[in-house]
């Protein structure tokens, strides 16, 4: 398995970016799909995006509510996934979660291999 750090994470207003980080480390980090979830308040958990390893083409997935404002990344040489937030609204408030699977259809289920701690994203409005 591998390990997830998130980070970047923070109080923001509505209309403002973010940027959140996870860094994955363990062994073939880099052979692992990435994926972002978020669960707010009193609600599930739910997909935010994922990519594919970086050895695989295609383009990122992202759920229909932050299409066209969240964008996935990765940096494959430091082992770590970007999820670039802008036009923030009060309902993205929640905590993000970075997750990691070596098969993308899990992650495109809402599942994982390994899920990083999560980090509190909150949108004033």
């Amino acid at each position: 398995q591998v390990h997830l750090v998130e980070s970047g994470g923070g109080l923001v207003q509505a209309g403002d970016s973010l940027r959140l980080s996870c860094a994955a480390s363990g062994r073939s980090a880099g052979n692992y799909h990435m994926g972002w979830f978020r669960q707010a308040p009193g609600k599930g958990r739910e997909f935010v995006g994922a990519i594919r390893w970086m050895g695989i083409g295609g383009d990122p997935a992202y759920t229909d509510s932050v299409q066209g404002r969240f964008t996935i990344s990765r940096d494959n040489s430091r082992n770590t996934a970007y999820l670039q937030m802008n036009s923030l609204k009060p309902d993205d408030t929640a905590v993000y979660y970075c997750a990691a699977s070596l098969r993308y259809d899990k992650l495109l289920q809402g599942l994982a291999d390994s899920w990083g701690q999560g980090t509190q994203v909150t949108v004033s409005s």
